[in-house]
């Protein structure tokens, strides 16, 4: 595992009953284990969990098994196996052993439906999916025992094998608990422990005809495995009595403890896989890793690094309080590693022609431009300067106050890594915009203030008009307007301005060999990566993060 032994470990109500098992020689090894359900592309909860058991194995020197669940055939796909692979790989984690999967139980678990069978504690039930239902009760009223809960032993085992034998059609009939239909808890209420479904699965193929249910498998999956803390998010506590239930009443040694966390509820995001999935659908977003969605593939293609979302989990932390964490705090973490990490580059995003009117028409300096601020070891660049340059056309005003610190007729201004240049006049089109701006420059300011003492007024990035490289910029946003998206319809609270088009983009050469993924600081725009789609005939940048949180003024 990929994270540096010097980190300081975290302390969480988690770590604390380990260190208390341990010592108390209840478990001697720390066995966890990471099990999504393949039906869909990780996310940023996701994460928390991947750090969480992964980093316990680690700090432990445990094990930590990588575990598909996939009991839902209709649901699932081998796509999403290989993506949450790669997610947890990219994350810089890696599984013991080989990837473990439920249906790798498939015929032991079935051994266990029967032995519940046997000792009188499952059913064949007969009742529709909506007759269950019905039946189960509601809060504040019990539920009613299914006319089929009184069947022998032996008519239930023969039904269960005409169910395993494909003779029943789908929802006519399924396996249940028998344990308390007046329980308080509805998850008690005879759960099913295996439903019908004639689909084929990316793992057994045809084999199977039954499935079994998720709570049902996921307690003896893990008691198979040897996991010793069975660690899961708050919205299955009340499963917990299932899992035991379950364990308690089949011959298995091992009976794992489960212990529940709080969930990641992210703002201005949504972490529903089946609102994510609705999404990608309803073409609201181009896939699942969309730069604005917030699946793991989608924060790695807009630029997020492992290490950023790894602190990110960190300072977060584990709890049992559910709360909405601000989407600043993610930010901050990308903005702290790619401050640190990101060596930087010119680009020009809304350019408009600089004519350095004394510059030599047919002279090309290359200057030297330190990669970071303040880390030499990053190196530097050769950048070419030429007699005309684009700059950003907002980084220019006819007139302006003295707060303006950019360029203005009749002023001084540096430009990044090369001369101070004054603005003499300027040129329009027809409407009254600007085309292009005149300047002299002054040859005697490559790294020194003008001989005379006058300090420019500020400094300003730019590119060669020549040498530059034209690019897409593709500036994203939080995909939702509002902080708790999940609680409406999704499409009433979309971002009109989630994703912004830049078409007429100017960067500087270096950055026409720029490799998917990596991370560059645009001087003065933020943090952009190059997009996947990027190619040296087309290149395309995205925005990561701008350099200051935007959102933070609007909520003030």
């Amino acid at each position: 595992m990929s994270q540096p032994d010097t980190e300081v470990r975290p302390s969480n109500f988690i770590r604390n009953i380990i260190d208390e098992d341990l010592a108390s020689g209840k478990h001697t090894t720390v066995h966890t284990r990471f099990p999504p359900e393949p039906n869909g592309y990780l996310h940023i909860g996701h994460a928390k969990s991947i750090c969480l058991n992964f980093g316990i194995a680690k700090d432990y020197q445990g094990k930590c098994n990588l575990r598909f669940d996939d009991t839902n055939p209709v649901k699932e796909d081998i796509e999403y196996v290989e993506s949450i692979k790669r997610d947890v790989e990219w994350l810089g984690f890696q599984w013991d052993g080989e990837v473990c999967y439920s249906s790798d139980y498939f015929d032991t678990l079935h051994g266990y439906a029967v032995e519940l069978i046997e000792k009188g504690l499952a059913y064949v039930d007969e009742l529709s999916p909506d007759e269950i239902r019905e039946y189960r009760g509601t809060l504040k009223e019990p539920g009613r025992n299914s006319p089929y809960r009184d069947r022998s032993v032996e008519e239930n085992l023969a039904l269960f094998d005409k169910m395993k034998n494909g003779e029943f059609a789908e929802g006519t009939a399924c396996l249940r608990a028998k344990i308390d239909m007046a329980s308080s808890f509805m998850v008690m209420r005879d759960p099913v422990l295996y439903r019908i479904k004639f689909a084929h699965h990316h793992q057994t193929g045809d084999k199977w005809c039954i499935y079994p249910m998720y709570d049902f498998t996921h307690c003896i999956s893990d008691a198979l495995e040897g996991i010793t803390h069975s660690l899961c998010t708050l919205e299955f506590q009340d499963n917990r009595r299932l899992y035991d239930w379950v364990l308690d009443n089949i011959s298995i040694e091992c009976h794992p403890r489960q212990y529940e966390f709080s969930r990641l509820n992210l703002e201005y995001t949504v972490m529903s896989k089946r609102k994510l999935n609705q999404l990608v659908v309803d073409k609201h977003v181009s896939g699942w890793d969309d730069p604005r969605m917030p699946t793991i593939s989608g924060l790695r293609r807009r630029g997020y690094t492992p290490a950023s979302i790894r602190e990110f989990c960190k300072r977060i932390g584990v709890t049992k309080m559910d709360n909405f964490v601000e989407m600043g705090m993610l930010e901050a973490c990308i903005r702290d590693d790619l401050n640190q990490n990101a060596p930087r580059a010119m680009a020009v995003l809304d350019p408009v022609k600089v004519v350095l009117e004394n510059f030599p028409a047919d002279r090309v300096d290359t200057l030297t431009i330190a990669n970071h601020p303040s880390d030499e070891a990053m190196g530097s660049r050769d950048v070419p300067f030429t007699r005309e340059v684009f700059i950003e056309a907002d980084d220019f005003r006819e007139e302006a106050n003295k707060k303006f610190k950019r360029l203005v007729l009749g002023k001084k201004v540096r430009l990044r890594g090369a001369y101070v240049i004054t603005a003499e006049r300027v040129e329009k089109d027809a409407d009254g915009k600007i085309t292009t701006i005149f300047c002299s420059v002054d040859l005697d300011t490559l790294g020194v203030d003008p001989a005379d003492g006058v300090k420019p007024k500020g400094v300003i990035h730019w590119v060669s008009a020549s040498h530059g490289v034209p690019a897409e910029v593709r500036l994203y946003d939080r995909l939702f307007s509002v902080p708790n998206p999940g609680a409406g319809e999704l499409e009433e609270t979309l971002n009109a301005d989630s994703l912004t088009v830049v078409s007429n983009a100017v960067v500087e050469p270096a950055l026409a060999s720029a490799e998917a993924e990596k991370a560059f600081q645009f001087e003065r725009m933020g943090y952009f990566c190059a997009d996947k789609e990027s190619t040296a005939e087309r290149l395309v940048f995205n925005r990561t993060v701008g350099l200051r949180d935007s959102w933070a003024k609007i909520a003030d």
